[in-house]
């Protein structure tokens, strides 16, 4: 008895149902906000990974050498291999490029529910664009596929990192002091951030204060935190122009700023945003993203870019969580032969209406009644009988399988009866 490898999964013709009404719910809202679908290999060269995200990495992907002594690994995301695709061909592309995929991606992480060894991610790329409207669609389209897909319960966080910057600044606190800060925040782990202020000697009343404003979901109250930084006040306007596009323009009103987002990774710069579906406990971040900066890393030329990816899994455990009905599939013609001397005319009326219609046709010569019975369980809407006695009048039975209904229809005219 094989077993399927660990935290991997099969998907049954009913699971598949969902997934792909998923995923076309979400590729055709991509495609409405300009995107284009790009497709990259399932592995690239170790050091693509190790490049942008440290040697560590490597404990938590799946890693190998090819049989000429490459060193490659299983994609453990997808911004990394579309940044490589860019800089390869596409540099000299017009911009901005609105870039979007779908891909499996492979962790060596543990699993457990809505995190798989091997999981599907979507996921976009938006460059050589850093307006603030910009940002705002981007942010705006992330809500707008969750919504779209068919999810009530959503949750938008919006964040900076310079907004962090700017704060730690205030508290002159060290870079190493920062490293050991940020993966606390990253949690919310606020106690601990606290114990760790007082251990670096803060003041605290202004560790307090520190929290506070980390917690707030006063934007006015940020605002005035850091207004002593000028150099940050740039900053603070386009923020404020992104939160005035998206609940104006975008008419999205359920958002709060969280400027604990930090995103765990040392890339991102500047705007951050994270989409949960609270139904979903611990494990319930959806989307995120923001604005980064990983081209010249790849050895590209500068250039602004962000985008964000969507646990595609989760989200239809969110799906599932929420109860939503997602609508069966159903076959709209099953055909079924009386006897052996009809399998060719029926076959042959099968090719015709495979034109514009779903169609199957029983194979396994197994008589009306056991025929019926399997069409009713496979969700064929109609039926289509084909017997010696109707052959001769060059007709057919057509039964409603809902209403079981039945009439004789012409051969000549059963297309136009049936797609009418």
């Amino acid at each position: 008895m094989y077993q399927i490898p660990r935290g991997t999964r099969d998907f049954t013709s009913s699971e598949m149902q969902k997934r792909l009404l998923v995923e076309n719910k979400i590729r055709t809202t991509f495609k409405k906000f300009g995107y284009n679908e790009v497709q990259t290999p399932v592995f690239e060269t170790l050091e693509l990974f190790t490049a942008k995200s440290g040697e560590g990495i490597i404990n938590e992907i799946y890693s190998f050498q090819d049989k000429g002594g490459r060193d490659l690994a299983l994609r453990p995301e997808l911004t990394a291999p579309v940044m490589r695709m860019y800089i390869d061909r596409l540099q000299m592309e017009p911009k901005p490029l609105k870039l979007f995929y779908f891909g499996n991606c492979y962790r060596y992480d543990r699993p457990q529910k809505g995190r798989y060894r091997e999981f599907k991610q979507a996921g976009c790329e938006l460059i050589g664009v850093d307006t603030p409207e910009g940002y705002a669609e981007l942010i705006s389209m992330g809500y707008k596929i969750l919504e779209n897909i068919g999810l009530k319960n959503i949750q938008l966080n919006i964040g900076n990192l310079n907004i962090l910057s700017a704060m730690f600044k205030k508290l002159n606190l060290s870079e190493d002091k920062q490293k050991y800060l940020v993966p606390l925040i990253d949690k919310s782990m606020f106690e601990d951030v606290l114990v760790a202020l007082k251990d670096f000697k803060i003041n605290p009343n202004v560790a307090a204060e520190f929290i506070d404003i980390l917690t707030t979901n006063d934007f006015k109250k940020i605002s005035e935190y850091i207004k002593e930084d000028t150099t940050i006040k740039e900053e603070i306007n386009n923020l404020n122009k992104v939160l005035d596009f998206l609940k104006n323009s975008f008419k999205i009103k359920n958002f709060n700023i969280k400027i604990s987002i930090v995103r765990g990774l040392d890339y991102y710069k500047g705007i951050v945003f994270e989409i949960e579906a609270p139904t979903l406990g611990a494990e319930k971040q959806l989307c995120g993203g923001g604005a980064y900066e990983l081209i010249p890393s790849f050895g590209g030329s500068q250039t602004p870019t962000s985008g964000f990816a969507i646990g595609f899994d989760r989200a239809i455990i969110a799906l599932e969580t929420e109860e939503y009905k997602f609508p069966v599939e159903k076959l709209d013609i099953f055909i079924i032969p009386v006897n052996e001397d009809m399998v060719n005319k029926s076959l042959e009326i099968a090719e015709t209406l495979r034109k514009n219609l779903k169609v199957d046709i029983d194979l396994m010569r197994r008589g009306i009644s056991k025929s019926l019975k399997y069409a009713s369980a496979i969700n064929a809407q109609k039926t289509i009988i084909i017997g010696l006695k109707e052959l001769e009048e060059k007709s057919v039975t057509v039964r409603d399988m809902n209403t079981g209904k039945q009439e004789k229809i012409l051969i000549e005219k059963l297309e136009g009866y049936l797609l009418k």
